[in-house]
């Protein structure tokens, strides 16, 4: 029997993985704050705090749909202003930085 790790927010702790929608690793968000031209002002339309899915709508009209294991959706609630970086995935909720799988 093959045996799963499981990320420790599973169980009601802080994360301890860095996938996607987990923990914001240092290196990413340096990436994220090195790149400016990434980075896609939001608001956010729903934002579902049990299941961890924001829905967002860019400035251009674009609906993106993210998940976050980490609070962010406590955090961005439904008329929040917030940023997405488009290639290293931090979503940016005022001083905040989550990582999010899209």
């Amino acid at each position: 029997m093959t045996e799963r790790a499981a990320c420790m927010c599973d169980h009601g702790f802080a994360c301890s993985s860095f996938a996607p929608g987990h923990a914001l690793h240092l290196i990413q968000a340096r990436l994220a704050s090195a790149t400016p031209l990434g980075w896609a002002d939001a608001l956010v339309e729903a934002a579902d705090a049990a299941s961890g899915v924001l829905r967002l709508r860019t400035l251009d009209g674009e609906s993106i749909t993210v998940w976050n294991a980490g609070g962010a959706a406590l955090e961005a609630t439904a008329g929040t202003p917030v940023a997405l970086h488009r290639d290293y995935h931090v979503l940016a909720v005022g001083a905040a930085l989550y990582n999010v799988a899209r």
